[in-house]
């Protein structure tokens, strides 16, 4: 019996089937082996800094998207790509200093706790890290995941920001000296917001809508707040879904996130409601 049973395995793999992808399969060849199941992923208690207050992602470097094989260039000086871009950058500049512009200047800020209240009101619950530590730690080790996919990209471009190319003030201005000398394409930020709504979209597609929506604005906010070109947040919308793809490959990753759905879950169960200010996160988005 036990070699039969190998057998079926062999020929499963030899067809390029997931193992874990099959139960009915594997349910039947554990009860005729008498073999336990696969044990559980551990998920770490606690996670190194990669630098200060930023945590090591799940993906080692090598299995992080290449975003130079995977982008194309960024758009030349002379062509109707960049022309678009510094249109969209102009139709910006009215929104400076109104209720749009204050929320680019907090979907600036990657620091947590604020960074998971960027989410909070399109997923409807609170993001803590008290009461749900799983997804909490999914969003600040995806946040390394999704930005460190845009740098192949980024180093070899050394693409000119917009504030720095027309000497205008951001929304956010500790943060220009820094970036002047950080490459525009494609956009970090647009990565990050759009690898987050599709994690978490995942995890409550009732609530996909939303999350979608705010993870668009998400990206949006890097042109308003005078930081990319759109051609930038477009790039680093493609870099944060082929993030999520090989996130999906990380088996920590993969026991994190059934984790973090359930508190999800039992958040929404319990009718819990974000601290954030909703009322006027949606105002500015009108």
């Amino acid at each position: 019996m036990a070699d039969e049973n190998m057998e079926r395995k062999r020929r499963f793999y030899a067809m390029g089937a997931n193992w874990r992808s099959v139960p009915l399969v594997l349910g039947s060849i554990v009860l005729a082996a008498g073999c336990t199941s696969t044990p559980k992923t551990e998920i770490p208690a606690s996670v190194p800094e990669l630098y200060p207050g930023i945590l090591t992602g799940y993906l080692q470097k090598n299995a992080l998207p290449d975003s130079l094989a995977l982008l194309p260039p960024q758009p030349a000086a002379d062509s109707k790509a960049f022309a678009a871009d510094e249109e969209a950058y102009r139709a910006t500049r009215k929104l400076r200093d109104t209720h749009r512009w204050m929320l680019a200047s907090e979907d600036a800020d990657l620091r947590f706790p604020q960074a998971a209240d960027s989410f909070s009101c399109a997923l409807d619950m609170p993001i803590r890290q008290d009461s749900t530590p799983h997804l909490y730690m999914l969003m600040r080790r995806s946040l390394t995941d999704a930005v460190l996919a845009t740098y192949s990209a980024k180093n070899h471009y050394q693409r000119r920001r917009p504030f720095a190319t027309y000497g205008d003030s951001t929304c956010t201005p500790g943060d220009e000296a820094m970036l002047s000398k950080d490459g525009s394409y494609p956009s970090g930020h647009a990565a990050l917001g759009w690898a987050w709504a599709l994690i978490l979209a995942e995890m409550a597609p009732e609530r996909s809508n939303a999350l979608f929506a705010r993870g668009l604005d998400f990206g949006q906010s890097r042109i308003i707040c005078g930081m990319h070109w759109q051609s930038d947040v477009t790039a680093g919308r493609v870099a944060g879904a082929a993030t999520v793809a090989m996130l999906h490959t990380n088996p920590v990753f993969r026991a994190e996130f059934d984790e973090a759905r359930k508190e999800v879950a039992s958040a929404h169960a319990k009718g819990m409601k974000p601290a954030h200010n909703c009322q006027a996160e949606a105002a500015a988005r009108r």
